[in-house]
C-alpha cells in the first residue's frame, strides 16, 4: 500500500530527527565546545543585539558581552576553589571527631529505641586518611602522567577552554544572518507555521532562562549573606554555589544544604551549624518557593520542576554533557508541540464526538 502524501513527510522529517538523534550522540565528544557556544551565544544573544541597537559597532558589543561572561566564569571558579583547598583538610582532621561525637551523642539516643549502632572511629579515621590524605598531590601526579602519555584529558580540557570562547564570538557576530539562513532552510509551505512554533519556544525558553538566572542571583546573594550572619568562613562561595545551584530543582538545593552543613560542622562544634543552616535555607526555600519563583520565572510557563530534573537525567544518559546542554531546548520544544496537539485533539471530532 503506497503511502499518503502527508504520511510520507511525516516519515521523512520523524527519519532526520533519527538523523540528528544519531549523529548528536556518536559526534557528542567533538560537539561538546560548539553546542556549549550555541547555549551561550543563544543566552547572551539578547544583550548583544540590545548594545547593537544603541548604535555600538557589532564586534565591540560581541567583545564585551563575552568578557564579562569569561569574567564572571572565572569568579565563579575562584569562589570554589576555596571550598576545595580549605575543607579537603578540614574533612581529613574533623571526620574522625565527628564520628567519635557521633557515638557519644547518637548512639545513646539510638539505644533508647533498641537500635544498637556505633561507629568504629579507628575505621573511619583510616578511610577519611586514604581519601583526603595527600590529594592534591596525586591529581597534580595524574595530570602529569596524562601529559606524558599524550595528555588526551589535559589537552580536550585545554582545547575546549581555547576554542569554546572562539566558536562564542563568531556565533554571536553571525547570529542575525544564521538564523536568517535557517529560515530559509524551511519549505514555503511550511514556513509561518514553523516560525511560528519556534517563536513560542524561544518565547518559552527565554521567560524560563531569564526567570531562572534571576531567581539564581538573588538566591546567591541571600545565602551568602545569611550565612555571613551566622559567621560562616566560607559563606560567600558556598553561598553562591547554592544560588546558583537551585537552577536543577530540588537536587541542587539538596547539595547546598549538604555543602553548608558540612562546611558548619567542620568549623563549630555542638548544634550551631545545624540551627544556622536550618534557619537560613529553610527561609530561603520559602523565599524561593512562594515569592521568587512564581513571580520570576512563572507557573504559567509550565516547565514542572519534575520535568526538568527528568530531562536533565535522560538526556544526560543518552547523551553525556552534550546532552545535558540540550535538555531544556529540547524539553521547551516538545511542550510547545504537546501543547498544540491537545489544542488539535480538543478542536478534533475525535474529542467533541
Amino acid at each position: 500500500m503506497t503511502p499518503s502524501p502527508s504520511r510520507r513527510q511525516t516519515l521523512s522529517w520523524i527519519a532526520l530527527a533519527a538523523v540528528a538523534a544519531a549523529l548528536l550522540w556518536l559526534l557528542a565528544p567533538v560537539l561538546t565546545p560548539f553546542i556549549v557556544a550555541a547555549v551561550l551565544a543563544y543566552a547572551l544573544q539578547p544583550l548583544v543585539e540590545a548594545l547593537a541597537a544603541r548604535r555600538w559597532p557589532r564586534v565591540l558589543a560581541v567583545l564585551l558581552v563575552e568578557t564579562l561572561a569569561v569574567v564572571a566564569v572565572l569568579a565563579l571558579l575562584l569562589l570554589l576553589v576555596p571550598v576545595i583547598a580549605k575543607e579537603v583538610p578540614l574533612l581529613r582532621e574533623q571526620i574522625p571527631q565527628l564520628a567519635a561525637r557521633f557515638n557519644e551523642h547518637v548512639t545513646p539516643w539510638l539505644a533508647q529505641y533498641g537500635v544498637e549502632f556505633r561507629l568504629d572511629t579507628a575505621s573511619v579515621k583510616d578511610l577519611a586518611a586514604r581519601l583526603f590524605g595527600g590529594q592534591v598531590e596525586d591529581w597534580a601526579a595524574t595530570l602529569l602522567e596524562s601529559a606524558r602519555i599524550g595528555g588526551s584529558f589535559l589537552l580536550t580540557l585545554v582545547g575546549n577552554a581555547v576554542l569554546i570562547p572562539v566558536v562564542l564570538f563568531f556565533l554571536l557576530m553571525d547570529w542575525p544572518q544564521l538564523v536568517e539562513r535557517v529560515r530559509q532552510l524551511i519549505p514555503p509551505r511550511l514556513r509561518p507555521q514553523a516560525i511560528d512554533f519556534v517563536a513560542e519556544c524561544d518565547a518559552l525558553l527565554g521567560q524560563y532562562l531569564r526567570g531562572q538566572l534571576l531567581v539564581m542571583l538573588i538566591l546567591a546573594v541571600y545565602y551568602s549573606a545569611g550565612l555571613a550572619l551566622f559567621g560562616f568562613d566560607l559563606a560567600l562561595p558556598v553561598g553562591v554555589f547554592t544560588g546558583l545551584a537551585v537552577f536543577i530543582p530540588y537536587l541542587g538545593f539538596g547539595l547546598g544544604l549538604l555543602l553548608a552543613l558540612l562546611s558548619g560542622l567542620l568549623q563549630f562544634a555542638g548544634w550551631h551549624a545545624v540551627v544556622a543552616v536550618a534557619v537560613v535555607y529553610g527561609l530561603g526555600q520559602l523565599i524561593e518557593s512562594f515569592l521568587l519563583t512564581p513571580y520570576l520565572v512563572g507557573e504559567r510557563i509550565g516547565l514542572n520542576p519534575l520535568a526538568v530534573i527528568f530531562a536533565l537525567l535522560a538526556f544526560g544518559h543518552l547523551f553525556g554533557f552534550v546532552g545535558v546542554l540540550v535538555a531544556l531546548p529540547l524539553s521547551a520544544v516538545t511542550l510547545v508541540a504537546l501543547r498544540r496537539l491537545r489544542g488539535m485533539y480538543v478542536a478534533s471530532r475525535l474529542y467533541t464526538g
